[in-house]
């Protein structure tokens, strides 16, 4: 179950089938048992109905092996073993949950829990939201296509879904017919969208409709949710408005954040805006985008660690004071053939790790990110956020390895290229 995180609403998924990994058939899930944490709740039990009047079935989460909207496989044997009903004390998410009242932190209410959000996490199952909204009691209807239709109309209705986090600890006398939640929120902050969930809204709309939405918004939430656009939706945004309207949402942002949104357009549309932003602004965002484009060739170092494929773990160890002594670069081991091509990279922390006789040739890594001359420094500063790397290698169109860009040093020009 690992990969992507996915996302279901507990009125989608429950009635799931539920089926062994044999594919033989078990039932319908029922329910859930959570644990209720501070920011989420965790799935620990899946409450199986069974046909033909027999028992219900208890099964831990660690037995689920494919999770779908319409169905679930487990792996477990001797079905009897988890005939049993839910525990006591144990808190039912559908049965619990589900329909309850929900005040504010000032005891007023707010509404009723329509809906469930999950999120699918590195194979564990998380409660993340109650659902308060009307889209939400049109889900559990079955008209989920208007539902869709009226999410798409948020701004105007009201999201209303709420973080758990913001859910009060659950009351130990709660139960099907006893309980109600209680938000850490005031009333009139539950409508709020957020500018992240907003822009995963709009990107969802069509054009006619993203645009409605948006030039209703106030400059400030505008030009928050335009920073969390897709870049081809800050495009069609940005070409769809009047010039002097981007160049307001623009004046909210700090420099960094306005040259993100205008890395993405022509350098010709960016200079007609430049010209309609603050003087003092238009001079930091103009310097910031000539720095994004500054080739990686004038800041990488030459003096890093290279060693060959043959050696051993325990050669690299004993030779790494002498080769780092003067290096700029010393977290990696580079592993370069007798042509100065890059083959491999071995992490300090790795050799330090592995037993004395190893080649490198057998610990490197072989699937090396790198960098090339044309690399610009906005282009390595998005590979250091996506991998983490300390640092990356410089190689040619041949191969062969040209220097190291440390990532202290893309870094220390935060203040020029991702403010």
């Amino acid at each position: 179950m690992n990969g992507k995180d996915r996302t279901f609403y507990l009125s989608e998924i429950v009635k799931a089938v539920v089926y062994l990994s044999s594919d033989k058939k078990l039932g319908k899930l029922s329910d859930f048992i959570i644990v209720d944490r501070d920011k989420f709740a965790e799935v620990t039990h899946l409450i199986v109905d069974r046909p033909m009047g027999d028992p219900q079935l208890l099964i831990p989460w660690g037995k689920a092996q494919i999770v779908e909207s319409n169905c679930f496989v487990v792996d477990i044997e001797a079905l009897e073993n988890y005939a049993a009903p839910p525990p006591e004390g144990a808190i039912l998410l559908k049965d619990y949950i589900l329909d309850k009242k929900v005040y504010d932190g000032e005891g007023r209410e707010v509404e009723v829990v329509y809906d469930v959000k999950l999120v699918l996490k590195k194979g564990q199952l998380y409660v993340t939201e109650v659902d308060l909204s009307k889209n939400a009691f049109l889900r559990r209807i079955g008209l989920g296509g208007l539902a869709n239709f009226i999410n798409s109309l948020a701004l105007k209705i009201g999201k209303q879904a709420v973080s758990w986090s913001y859910v009060e600890p659950l009351p130990d006398t709660i139960s099907s017919f006893k309980g109600d939640l209680k938000l850490k929120v005031l009333k009139d902050q539950v409508a709020v969208i957020q500018p992240v969930d907003l822009a995963d809204i709009l990107e969802e709309l069509g054009h006619e409709q993203r645009m409605e939405i948006f030039k209703e918004l106030d400059p400030e939430h505008a030009s928050e949710t335009l920073e969390e656009l897709d870049p081809r939706i800050q495009r069609d945004l940005i070409a769809s408005l009047k010039k002097e309207k981007v160049a307001q949402l623009i004046n909210e942002m700090t420099p960094g954040q306005a040259a993100d949104i205008l890395s993405v357009l022509p350098w010709g549309e960016v200079n007609i805006l430049l010209k309609l932003l603050k003087t003092e602004n238009a001079i930091k965002i103009k310097s910031i985008l000539e720095k994004q484009e500054a080739k990686i060739i004038d800041f990488v170092a030459t003096n890093f660690i290279s060693t060959t494929p043959d050696k051993t773990v325990l050669q690299a160890r004993r030779a790494f004071p002498r080769l780092a002594k003067g290096k700029e670069a010393i977290m990696y081991f580079y592993i370069l053939d007798d042509q100065g091509k890059l083959l491999g990279v071995i992490d300090l922390k790795e050799l330090l790790m592995r037993e004395d006789e190893m080649l490198l040739k057998d610990v490197m890594v072989t699937k090396v990110v790198s960098l090339n001359p044309e690399s610009t420094l906005k282009e390595a500063s998005e590979v250091f956020s996506r991998y983490g790397f300390r640092a990356l290698p410089l190689v040619d169109g041949d191969g062969k390895m040209l220097g190291v860009l440390p990532f202290r040093d893309v870094m220390n020009l935060k203040h020029l290229i991702m403010i």
